[in-house]
């Protein structure tokens, strides 16, 4: 007689524990429509005072500028460092300052360092702030990204969701740390895979801004110079402690169930105040340096929703608890057929 010790199903379970394999294998469906339509109706209603903050901030262009500044800079002081200088520094500071300028673009995105009456301005400075990711992305993150405040866990229509693929795919810790390091990718394609639009005017110009930039790099410099811009992005929107803000804006963690978490750790002083998550998708239109003082005029809408203190903390946990994984998203059915194309405003 087999040992029952090694039955089918306690091996599986033996090394579901080893590996920490992950023990959702689907999404958590709701049928409810998204909740900040209506939390934004309720706090406008009870604190109109909500409204002053909507608006601008033209400190985040200068911001951008001097960040460009600090980029180009240090382009020119490592372009003749050894390549594990180059890596480690730009994990270390150059990933640091690109990831803050990925978020600040996404600022643009929602025309806020100038406003919406001025939405050339915010185009422009995006190209700029765009040229030291080493990669386009001011323009197609901005259509996108509407989508995912428009359609927020809508099937086939939030391009943040993950595809199923990944869920089945990355399922224990090692995969889930591949998965980590392969953000950027997913990050960049699924919007394209999931819903594609047909290229638009001002994409074509950022392509051209940003060859003309990374060829005046190359040209005036070297290739370790651009290559310093572009291993500091992909390094630091994988695993570092900084793109852990991909994981704790959404997924669920620790057996809560809201889809939208906020961050008030110290990281948020770099990151445009994105930690304040929950109070963004309140209001889209509010700029990041305002977003704390929305939990200030209505903490009772705040205080006492779960929340991260740890954006290192939020990565170390989605790789090892066997409860997180892809899957770990609230999914609804889509609210419209995801062939439709929706209007582009500039």
């Amino acid at each position: 007689m087999v040992n029952s010790l090694f039955t089918p199903w306690k091996i599986k379970s033996i090394m579901g524990g080893v590996v920490g394999t992950v023990s959702r294998d689907s999404f958590e469906w709701t049928y409810t429509e998204e909740p900040h339509f209506s939390r934004r109706k309720e706090m406008l209603k009870k604190y109109p005072e909500i409204k002053k903050l909507m608006g601008h901030d033209n400190n985040m262009a200068m911001i951008m500028i001097a960040m460009v500044i600090t980029q180009v800079i240090t382009c020119y002081l490592i372009q003749d460092e050894s390549w594990l200088t180059v890596l480690i520094v730009g994990y270390c500071f150059g990933g640091v300052v690109n990831h803050s300028m990925t978020l600040a673009l996404h600022e643009t995105g929602h025309n806020l360092p100038f406003g919406h009456s001025k939405p050339l301005r915010n185009r422009l400075i995006g190209f700029l702030g765009n040229c030291v990711i080493g990669v386009p992305i001011s323009i197609s993150f901005r259509r996108y990204h509407h989508d995912h405040h428009r359609y927020q866990g809508e099937d086939k229509l939030d391009p943040d969701i993950p595809s199923d693929l990944e869920g089945v795919l990355f399922r224990n810790r090692f995969t889930k740390m591949i998965w980590m390091i392969l953000q950027p990718g997913f990050y960049a394609i699924r919007p394209f895979l999931k819903r594609p639009k047909v290229p638009c005017k001002m994409e074509f110009y950022n392509l051209l801004v940003q060859l003309i930039f990374d060829i005046a790099i190359i040209y005036f410099m070297n290739w370790k110079a651009l290559a310093y811009l572009f291993f500091g992005t992909v390094l630091c929107m994988g695993i570092h402690p900084l793109a852990g803000h991909f994981i704790s804006e959404h997924y669920l963690y620790a057996g809560n169930d809201e889809e939208t978490y906020s961050y008030y750790g110290p990281y948020n002083y770099i990151a445009f105040n994105v930690g304040y998550h929950m109070e963004h998708h309140d209001f889209p239109n509010i700029p990041g340096p305002k977003l704390p003082l929305i939990r200030k005029i209505a903490p009772e809408y705040y205080d006492d929703l779960p929340s991260h203190d740890s954006f290192a903390a939020v990565v170390w946990d989605f790789i090892m608890n066997p409860r997180s994984g892809p899957f770990n998203r609230i999914k609804r059915p889509a609210s419209k057929d995801p062939t439709t194309p929706d209007p582009w405003v500039m």
